[in-house]
């Protein structure tokens, strides 16, 4: 620690601050004592897995650290990508046309660029295993924290039916006949197989799933571009050069206003789960190497996945297209654009190809659903904001009891038996969606509040060894935008594309996930009787990592001998 860190932290021991004791854990356990596991146990294989672990006395039940670098970076750049980006976007394309649906995920994305900064220089600074809604907590309002925890598990146990959802009707492409509920059943069961590993198998089904869906998306962007110019087979759609003929007919904005703020929940859905890569940074075996170079990728699955993919997309089916999920009331086995593009151009194979991708995509985020549940809803119940039972974490390195609790939800999927399948999609892309826009918003606030007291404490900037790369204005960008497209989905509620005003339940479908967040908060409340805390009471000391300052200020005096050019693209991406 430095002379500053030292006297700042001497200073303000007798201060007002968030007691440290209702603080989660921050140093990873015993990992001695996980290697002296055998292989079976390990890895979840054999009855003692099931044991319990505990790293150290008292109540902090805490999970190994096993994640590597090259984990850490796929899950950043295609952990994430499911059926928001796949199949939603082609309800987006629907309602807002293809001018609406690229500038609401730019605009999503620029956000989301800010948030994941934001995140990752809190991470690096304080290491949070489980959930880092704990920094709502410290840097904002506990009551505000113990809201934010229970959102993001439950934002996750509803993503994970609505995957299953697709699953279902993605895999009618194929053969209809089959009920949904078998595909359902199927995609389940492999989730619950892959989460028997634990952390590992979380960790390399994200590396591999993620690899196969950038490979996938490269090639994709590679064929759109051939369409466009023309080079398609004879007789298809585009055996003829079209470019953006789309754009002009039937138009590159559908509905208006309304159908340009109606993408915005599709986009933050299809961003869901970006955040998690700060969340997985806990169980890296050395985030303070690993995250910052994570947390640059980001851009590039902002810029090749999204902007690029949806670009192209927008070019090659119009948005007027009947196959597109929205389009007609029941779901379509087509309704992906991705899909589409494949079929209208005649490409032999390809569109069954796109769909194997979305197939390996959902059960990817299906798998990112439960460890992102599970984890946060651990980490609540360490800090006393859960049922204790949910801190169990067995010898295999798994929070046993809250994977089952987020699993649990999985069934929620067999609802499309009963109902129309779009419906059941709207109201649970309409929740996870919203949700996520608190968690984004709160973290950016975290960011903002903890400069405002590192400031206070007597800290430099200079201290903090990876910085976001817009600072606090970056954060404060982040979170406009948070509240502007809340207020835009808030219009959309009350007048939907279609014209006119939406009934009651249309309002809900579109909000729910507002009245949920405010249920939570003035749960915490109730619980914990806490109000917001003043910048004086903000603790930025305990619990705070060391770092090895002679190699970072070694790597900085390196970067500063660069040419220009060359230290922003270090900033950016290395």
């Amino acid at each position: 620690m430095s002379d500053i860190e030292k006297g700042s932290a001497g200073s303000h021991d007798k201060e007002t601050r968030v007691d440290a004791a209702t603080l989660p854990a921050y140093e990873a356990g015993s990992v001695a004592e996980a290697q002296q596991e055998d292989f079976m146990t390990r890895n979840g294989l054999n009855l003692a897995s099931f044991k319990p672990r505990r790293f150290h006395t008292g109540d902090g039940t805490e999970i190994e650290r096993t994640m590597k670098s090259r984990h850490l970076h796929m899950i950043a750049i295609g952990g994430s990508i499911g059926a928001g980006f796949f199949v939603g976007s082609g309800k987006a394309l629907h309602n807002g046309g293809p001018a609406s649906l690229l500038i609401d995920f730019a605009i999503i994305g620029v956000m989301m660029f800010n948030v994941v900064y934001a995140l990752g220089e809190l991470a690096v600074m304080f290491p949070v295993t489980g959930g880092f809604y704990t920094y709502s907590t410290r840097f904002i309002d506990p009551s505000w924290g113990f809201a934010m925890g229970w959102n993001y598990v439950f934002q996750w146990a509803i993503v994970l039916p609505l995957e299953l959802t697709v699953c279902g009707f993605t895999v009618g492409y194929w053969n209809q006949d089959i009920s949904v509920a078998v595909w359902i059943t199927i995609f389940l069961v492999a989730i619950i197989i892959i989460n028997v590993f634990g952390t590992l198998g979380y960790a390399e089904e994200e590396f591999w799933a993620s690899a196969f869906k950038l490979g996938a998306t490269i090639v994709f962007l590679i064929i759109c571009l051939v369409m466009v110019l023309g080079g398609g087979p004879k007789g298809s759609r585009y055996d003829h050069y079209t470019g953006a003929a789309l754009w002009y007919s039937p138009g590159a904005f559908a509905n208006g206003f309304r159908g340009f703020c109606s993408c915005f929940v599709t986009a933050a859905f299809a961003f869901s789960g970006t955040e998690l890569v700060g969340l997985a940074a806990a169980e890296a075996k050395n985030p303070v190497k690993s995250l910052p170079g994570a947390i640059k990728q980001v851009f590039w699955r902002i810029t090749l996945f999204y902007i690029l993919g949806l670009f192209f997309v927008g070019l090659l089916i119009p948005y007027d297209d009947e196959n597109l999920l929205g389009a007609n009331p029941f779901i379509n086995v087509n309704a992906s654009p991705f899909v589409l593009v494949g079929k209208y151009a005649n490409l032999t194979g390809f569109d069954s190809f796109m769909n194997v991708v979305i197939l390996v995509s959902v059960l990817s985020l299906g798998v990112s659903c439960v460890y992102g549940g599970s984890r946060t809803l651990t980490a609540l119940a360490q800090q006393g904001y859960a049922p204790k039972i949910f801190t169990y974490v067995d010898r295999s390195n798994r929070p046993l009891f809250s994977v089952l609790a987020i699993i649990a939800f999985g069934p929620l999927a067999y609802v499309n038996l009963a109902a129309a399948g779009p419906t059941v999609f709207d109201w649970l892309l309409s929740l996870s969606g919203l949700a996520a826009l608190f968690t984004w918003g709160s973290i950016c606030l975290s960011h903002i509040r903890f400069r405002k007291a590192w400031a206070l404490k007597g800290h430099s900037v200079e201290e903090i060894p990876f910085r976001a790369a817009g600072g606090v204005w970056g954060s404060w960008l982040g979170l406009v935008l948070v509240v502007l497209v809340l207020i835009a989905q808030f219009y959309v509620a009350i007048c939907p594309p279609g014209g006119g005003f939406n009934t009651v339940e249309g309002f809900f479908v579109q909000y729910l996930a507002l009245p949920v967040v405010i249920v939570f908060w003035i749960g915490g409340f109730i619980w914990k009787r806490t109000s917001w805390l003043r910048v004086d009471q903000i603790d930025v000391d305990t619990g705070r990592r060391e770092h090895d300052w002679e190699s970072i200020n070694a790597y900085q005096a390196e970067l500063a001998a660069m040419p220009a050019w060359k230290r922003w693209f270090h900033k950016l991406f290395v």
